[in-house]
């Protein structure tokens, strides 16, 4: 007989003071865990149920505060980080450092049990120096964002009461979310290969999870993955079978560098597939325009229709940023999914060249598996 032990642990950096101060004036008070400090960033919400270890590690979210709506946080705890697959990337994280500002929650549950439990989450907020609060109404939370759209927010945990005059002083000098050059801060400094096939594709690094460099694993390529900034010709000195911009923070219009990549990838039509933030550069140097969506899209469950198909698809997302619809019209792309809820761009093809990009994420984690085959799509247009 089959005997799994499982652990149990209790959490030992909660119940402390806390407070979520918006930019509007508006406090939240709430109990504090993780680590004691004070951050500031833009405030979003993601209405995903479950995967809040990948999420806290996917770059994507890097300068932000993160809103679970989903009211219990932390039942299963953390998994080991130090766990690679055959490659050597971590097995349950989708980078090497927390990414995250802070994290706001409903409740915390104050015990972790799971059979792969390392850590509890705010041991592994303590650790990873991450503030975090519960005690939040995130309902409330969500309808303010949905309604004013995303804003600057402080998140203060301390062991002592909290001076919210001095905090928000201190918010309204912070820097603003959309200035921020986040690049230097998730981007890998230097070229990272994994796997030993024969043939490779280049993974240009924006804030890349580690889910989009096990996807092209299992497509049967070595996965070179290379700094935000890389030029087309270096790029091309690995003699790539394709090219994947990957996902990450920020404007895509603080990105020129990886732009004009991308404009030179198209020109000579090497096979790419643009994720994301690189769904939105991929668009930029297509000649399509970008904008900054009112509360972005983050969660598990996110309706996509191919128009190929006419197939919805279930999608995982996480993004602020966004193509402008009426600007394809003029560009180099034509619509390939648009989004079933608010008919936002999900999705383009290049109208002659082996260019494809999605908003959506294909490689999920956490989320839905349903739209793993556009990483097929990218193998098509590389074995053509």
């Amino acid at each position: 007989m089959l005997r799994v032990t499982i652990t149990t642990k209790k959490s030992i950096h909660a119940n402390k003071h806390g407070k979520l101060i918006f930019d509007d004036g508006t406090v939240f008070d709430g109990q504090g865990f993780g680590y004691s400090t004070t951050v500031f960033g833009e405030i979003v919400f993601n209405t995903g149920m479950v995967g809040y270890t990948e999420a806290l590690t996917d770059p994507s979210y890097n300068g932000q505060i993160l809103t679970l709506t989903y009211p219990l946080v932390g039942n299963y705890g953390i998994p080991d980080p130090e766990i690679k697959d055959d490659d050597g990337i971590s097995k349950f994280f989708e980078s090497d450092v927390m990414q995250i500002r802070g994290l706001v929650v409903h409740e915390l549950s104050l015990t972790a049990s799971h059979w792969n439990l390392k850590m509890t989450l705010d041991e592994w907020m303590h650790n990873e120096k991450v503030p975090g609060i519960s005690g939040i109404d995130t309902r409330a939370v969500t309808k303010k964002l949905r309604s004013s759209g995303v804003m600057m927010a402080a998140l203060v945990v301390s062991d002592e009461p909290i001076d919210v005059a001095k905090v928000k002083k201190e918010l309204a000098d912070a820097t603003d979310y959309n200035s921020e050059k986040f690049m230097d801060s998730v981007s890998t400094k230097e070229e990272k290969t994994y796997g030993n096939d024969s043939e490779s594709v280049v993974v240009i690094d924006t804030g890349a999870k580690n889910a989009i460099v096990r996807n092209v694993r299992e497509l049967g390529y070595n996965a070179i993955v290379v700094p935000w900034n890389t030029p087309y010709d270096k790029i091309m000195s690995h003699n790539p079978k394709g090219v994947v911009l990957s996902s990450g923070p920020g404007d895509p219009q603080n990105c020129p560098a990886t732009v004009d990549t991308a404009k030179k990838l198209i020109e000579n039509n090497i096979p790419t597939l643009g994720i994301c933030l690189g769904a939105q550069i991929i668009g930029l140097a297509g000649n399509t325009e970008t904008y900054k969506l009112k509360y972005g899209h983050r969660g598990q469950n996110k309706p996509c229709i191919n128009l190929e198909t006419n197939q919805v698809y279930v999608t995982s997302q996480n993004h602020g940023y966004g193509i402008k619809p009426e600007s394809l019209e003029k560009s180099d792309f034509k619509l390939w999914f648009t989004n079933a809820d608010d008919k936002t761009v999900e999705g383009i093809k290049h109208k002659t060249q082996n260019c494809i990009a999605v908003q959506f994420h294909p490689e999920a984690a956490p989320g839905p598996f349903d739209c793993k085959y556009v990483f097929d799509e990218l193998k098509k247009l590389m074995e053509k």
